[in-house]
């Protein structure tokens, strides 16, 4: 099994729209730091997973449309309670928008807020050559 991992640091804002959420109901901002991996059994046919450059420019887009950002006003979050677990499956869909993986199987977005959290979200992307799920 093969893995390539990239991960980016941003800081962004929101307010939990959750009853009762206590402080974090108003504003404020925290350090995200996001991982995203991917794996998958088998190389492509330049031996690549996933080409490492077109994921960090696909995961700098990402986290740049995110960083010194609101995620309650993002369209992604509409209706949505901005959680770090909906943070990790926004970013990976996101990703999955920009980059093709060669080979890989399974995408791993993991999301760090400050030092009190870390969330992952895992999604299957099919085995190679086969239509997405």
């Amino acid at each position: 099994m093969y893995t390539v991992s990239l991960s980016r640091e941003f800081i962004a804002q929101h307010y939990l729209i959750v009853p009762d959420p206590g402080p974090e109901g108003t504003i404020h901002s925290h350090r995200y730091t996001v991982e995203a991996t991917f794996r998958g059994p088998e190389l492509g046919e330049y031996g690549y997973l996933v080409d490492i450059d077109a994921l960090a420019e696909a995961l700098d887009r990402v986290v740049s449309s995110l960083a010194d950002r609101t995620l309650n006003d993002l369209d992604a979050f509409a209706g949505l309670n901005p959680s770090v677990e909906h943070l990790a499956r926004i970013v990976g869909d996101r990703l999955l928008a920009r980059i093709a993986p060669e080979t890989a199987t399974e995408l791993v977005v993991r999301v760090r807020e400050d030092d009190v959290a870390d969330v992952t979200h895992r999604r299957s992307l099919g085995s190679p050559g086969s239509p997405e799920p």
